[in-house]
């Protein structure tokens, strides 16, 4: 029985790689190209089903899972996403957890498919229903990137002990306040832990096996350059499609613990990673002058390599509080026309685009029931829940659905602008105030914004050579409240807002 599955899975993963690779799985060529629009999914609440509206799923209600999933894919068509990053899809631990289901990055097995999101009414398996839901994403021209958690649960040391770190007296080791996973020990850069190589292939054949297109590793700084270069060779050999994301930032300087190992981001690029996520992040605690920075700065470092490489907009991510949360819904509109308009790959959360403020009346309190040892609803406050089994992602927030809807589909039709236009910095005489210009041939697009969020900036004065008195403009997001002069563009901002303009050429 055993010879007859590997056999069936050697030749499944044959068909895969046949109907699903090479020409069809063009991820890395869109993501190299700024051309990936990409949303990240928790799949158990995705489309979780909370009919008696508690904004939790119990036992009679349905958690978000691989086929009902496929419902919401239009949705997403729709608003322009062609990328899903999925959250981790396998098992988690149940010792020493964090909420009542257990954070999906608290791996408790590389090798297998997470029951949580197995509908146990259908007579497909666990990999045939990740394996649909792929399909259906491919369909519709949605790629699938598959999230690699960093670490492991407690479940899995007590079961694979091999794979992990240990102190002197050889207990497990918690990385920073992650007090739901252990260390992995990878060994270093002279010699790998062949187990965890070998338990990390298993993942790759797994995740290969159900037609995924690119990896995102979490926290891939804690885990040697030997290691990843490794990984990518031995995916690349068998895809050379397969796209590789980086969690990394150039903010980040040491590891979580100091029993990991520390590769900077810029060594991960050289170990064969595609992207990373810069810092776009602190964004809500940056100046003007910061912001632009950051943007020539990736610009420079991304045109370095030999190869090409890429970075996401991580403005929004699940580790981040809900841009509403932190600055109103002025800051999502701004997160959106950003996502629109720098020359990188958009990316959001589910729930973003409709101004979810991910708030919980049930946060932190004691529950009636739990799968785990922990007793208690875990959340991070304002952050997409990955620790239960509660309610999709969603708000109500029209302006901001709008804003995003607008925002994607000005991207989309101004692709070759965006994605290849050169990046021109306007210097303000307000350090709250950006401004830049994308220009691609006689095409230019000028994005102004207010990085005050309580208020306004009134009698802004950018200077923006070229401009003269007489240009004409077209207001994208905006009113007419723009005025040019000579190499000179005059005008006033309310708190957080954005400005997008083009400039008018005869013709338009």
């Amino acid at each position: 029985m055993q010879k007859r599955f590997l056999l069936t899975a050697f030749i499944l993963l044959a068909f895969t790689a046949i109907s699903s690779y090479g020409e069809e799985n063009n991820l890395r060529t869109l993501f190299l190209r700024n051309k990936s629009n990409i949303c990240c999914i928790n799949l158990r609440t995705f489309n979780a089903k909370d009919l008696n509206g508690n904004e939790l799923i119990d036992e009679n209600e349905e958690s978000g899972n691989f086929l009902n999933a496929i419902e919401r894919l239009d949705e997403l068509k729709e608003l322009n996403i062609n990328t899903l990053h999925v959250l981790p899809i396998t098992p988690v631990g149940r010792l020493k957890a964090l909420g009542t289901a257990g954070s999906v990055y608290a791996i408790s097995d590389f090798w297998s498919i997470n029951p949580q999101l197995v509908d146990n009414n259908s007579e497909l398996s666990a990999i045939e229903q990740a394996k649909k839901f792929v399909d259906e994403c491919h369909k519709r021209g949605i790629r699938v990137i598959i999230d690699l958690p960093s670490c492991g649960s407690y479940d899995l040391f007590l079961t694979h002990p091999e794979l992990f770190l240990k102190d002197s007296k050889q207990c497990s080791i918690v990385p920073t306040d992650w007090t739901d996973v252990r260390l992995l020990n990878t060994g270093d850069n002279l010699k790998l832990n062949q187990d965890v190589l070998d338990a990390h292939k298993k993942f790759i054949d797994m995740i290969l096996l159900i037609g995924a297109d690119g990896l995102r590793a979490d926290v891939a700084t804690i885990k040697p350059y030997a290691f990843w270069e490794e990984i990518i060779k031995y995916t690349r050999a068998k895809d050379s499609e397969f796209m590789f994301l980086a969690e990394a930032s150039d903010s980040w300087r040491e590891p979580p613990s100091k029993y990991a190992q520390f590769t900077p981001y810029n060594k991960l690029l050289e170990a064969g990673f595609d992207g990373y996520y810069g810092s776009f992040f602190n964004l809500k605690e940056w100046n003007a002058a910061d912001f632009i920075e950051h943007i020539k700065f990736n610009i420079k470092l991304l045109n370095s390599y030999n190869q090409p490489k890429s970075v996401i907009l991580s403005f929004s991510t699940h580790d981040e509080v809900s841009p509403v949360v932190l600055h109103g819904e002025n800051f999502s509109n701004m997160i959106s026309w950003l996502n629109a308009t720098l020359p990188f790959n958009p990316y959001c959360i589910d729930g973003f685009f409709t101004g979810d403020q991910y708030l919980y009346s049930w946060a932190n309190t004691r529950a009636d029931k739990t799968q785990t040892d922990d007793i208690y609803y875990f959340v991070h406050r304002g952050k997409l829940d990955i620790f239960n089994f509660s309610r999709r992602p969603g708000g109500n927030n029209q302006n901001v659905l709008n804003n995003f809807k607008k925002a994607s589909e000005f991207r989309k039709n101004n692709e070759d602008l965006i994605s290849k236009g050169s990046f021109i910095d306007f210097k303000t005489d307000n350090n709250k105030v950006f401004a830049y210009a994308r220009t691609l041939k006689n095409d230019t697009v000028i994005v102004i914004g207010n990085l005050d969020f309580e208020n306004p900036q009134n009698k802004v004065t950018i200077n923006a050579p070229g401009i003269k008195k007489k240009t004409d403009f077209e207001f994208i997001n905006c009113e007419g409240t723009i005025k040019p002069g000579h190499n000179k563009i005059y005008t006033d901002l309310s708190a957080g807002e954005i400005k997008v303009i083009r400039i008018a050429t005869k013709g338009n």
